[in-house]
């Protein structure tokens, strides 16, 4: 019974399947066609009906338009071979040059190279438009595994997963560049393990999406990735119909891009240090009526950030549930006068978010009016760090319409003086904020401004420098605010409150 069930495991999973080794060369492949699609897909059919095994491409370069992967058939390429996209958009029979649909225990490994040609002139539509093909693409698909592999310049997302089940992908390189909205990885899919990928593109690195109808993203794991983007490192969203659940994000570097080709962000953002930054670290977002629901960022170095953390709760398409989410073990650099920030909207509140150890270094630099810039809600608005305007207006974390919200060992620096608060909630319940550290701000402005808000316990404030001011209240629903677990040696002024807030709410002055 034990060796039926291990035999059961291994097909599952691909592993000892021998089967036919194949090269497209016996099929009619040759490095001067003009289009080698029909030897390669005779070479994959031929796999396919001999019971599985692999396909090989040899060192070369081939043309090819859509093949179409069968299941148990392992595509693999050798080094110094190049499978290459037509640069005909209706040469494509499929979305992809790889593409897979409705197959089982397949893969694309070796330590070749897929090249969608994707700069071409001929897929130059613009942003969100006209017929691009991805690199690779698996839909409704069960145990796949993309391994070893370089994509390159893919017209579009360059590998995506979607509606599958079971994915593997390991030790790949991309980058892509030539178009717009080439994405590294995209994810719908369930039972996911993405693992020491290298990936530079313009979009989004690694993006998670929920846009397929009644099929969640859910038990994923990503480990040990160095993500480039233009865009957002780590995403989830903006596709969020259903649900992201149980997903582990960890020891990830996130950086600039390797080039630009796009967007001027100094024309776009006042403030900016440079045009080639990241939009978004980590980006959570919930805005079609979707969940997300326990998901766990570990262990996450970032540079040449506009904002390290951006989560947001909407209502594009519907309202949503975004809760139970641990930020950890961040340590980041930011380059613009967004700040993080984690916001619902009026009514419907990011509940159950926990962010520690976290080391803050952002740009600074902002004047006095940018620490009285009353935030729009916008409510319906694409999510992006940028949706609520250029500035924020507190240098380290905005915080508005969350419940349930820990915050511990966080750090929050700026290397220009900043007339800011480091730290705002607005209609915040039952909240902490630990052992933290931040940098003084210039003119009246506290360390801490909360409006509207109750339960909030402040604690074990180190302060390096004076303070002339710790914390503002504001608002008749500010209410229960415990500042008694702190060190007021170098802190002028404990507390400044307007009119409507009651003393006796306030405990610890």
């Amino acid at each position: 019974m034990k060796k039926v069930l291990l035999m059961s495991l291994l097909c599952l999973w691909g592993v000892g399947m021998q089967g036919a080794d194949t090269s497209i060369l016996d099929f009619g492949a040759h490095q001067n066609s003009a289009d080698n699609t029909k030897a390669i897909q005779a070479a994959i059919d031929s796999c396919a009906l001999t019971g599985g095994g692999t396909v090989h491409i040899p060192s070369g370069t081939y043309l090819t338009s859509t093949i179409f992967l069968k299941s148990n058939v392992h595509l693999y390429l050798h080094g110094g071979s190049i499978l290459k996209g037509v640069t005909d958009p209706k040469a494509y029979q499929g979305k992809a040059v790889v593409v897979g649909e409705n197959i089982r225990n397949a893969s694309v490994r070796g330590e070749g190279c897929i090249d969608g040609q994707g700069n071409h002139q001929n897929f130059q539509f613009g942003d969100d438009k006209g017929r691009r093909p991805h690199v690779i693409l698996f839909e409704r698909c069960q145990n796949v595994q993309v391994k070893d592999v370089f994509l390159y310049n893919s017209a579009s997302w360059t590998l995506r997963c979607s509606n599958s089940e079971g994915i593997r992908i390991n030790s790949i390189k991309i980058y892509s560049h030539g178009n717009h909205n080439c994405d590294g990885i995209d994810i719908n899919s369930r039972n996911v393990v993405i693992s020491d990928c290298i990936i530079d593109c313009d979009d989004d690195g690694i993006c998670f999406k929920t846009d397929a109808p009644g099929f969640d993203v859910e038990h994923v794991t990503v480990s040990n990735c160095v993500i480039s983007s233009n865009c957002n490192g780590i995403k989830f969203g903006t596709g969020s119909f259903n649900a992201f659940r149980n997903i582990s994000v960890s020891n990830c570097v996130i950086r600039k891009a390797s080039e630009n080709n796009i967007r001027t962000w100094s024309k776009m953002l006042r403030g900016i240090s440079a045009d080639t930054t990241v939009i978004s670290g980590i980006a959570l977002e919930v805005v079609d009526g979707g969940i997300m629901d326990r998901v766990v960022i570990n262990n996450i170095s970032m540079q040449d950030i506009q904002t390290p953390i951006f989560i947001r709760l909407g209502n594009r398409r519907g309202n949503g549930v975004l809760k139970n989410v641990t930020i950890s073990n961040i340590v980041a650099e930011n380059e613009s006068l967004i700040t993080s920030s984690i916001t619902g909207i009026p009514g419907h509140y990011v509940e159950n978010v926990t962010l520690r150890d976290i080391t803050f270094t952002y740009t600074g630099g902002a004047d006095e009016k940018d620490a009285s810039i009353v935030v729009p809600e916008k409510i319906s608005e694409y999510p992006e760090n940028r949706m609520f305007g250029p500035v924020l207006p507190a240098y380290g974390l905005y915080v508005r319409h969350v419940k349930n919200l820990t915050i511990e060992n966080i750090q929050c620096r700026v290397r220009k003086p900043d007339y800011r608060p480091a730290f705002i909630f607005d209609d915040v319940h039952n909240a902490s904020l630990n052992n933290f550290q931040a940098d003084v701000s210039l003119g009246k402005s506290p360390i801490i401004r909360i409006d509207n808000s109750s339960d909030i316990l402040l604690s074990r404030f180190r302060a390096t420098d004076d303070v002339p001011l710790f914390l503002k209240i504001n608002g008749a629903d500010s209410k229960r605010i415990d500042i008694r677990d702190n060190d007021f040696d170098k802190i002028k002024r404990k507390v400044e409150y307007d009119k409507k807030v009651k003393k006796s709410e306030i405990l610890g002055l």
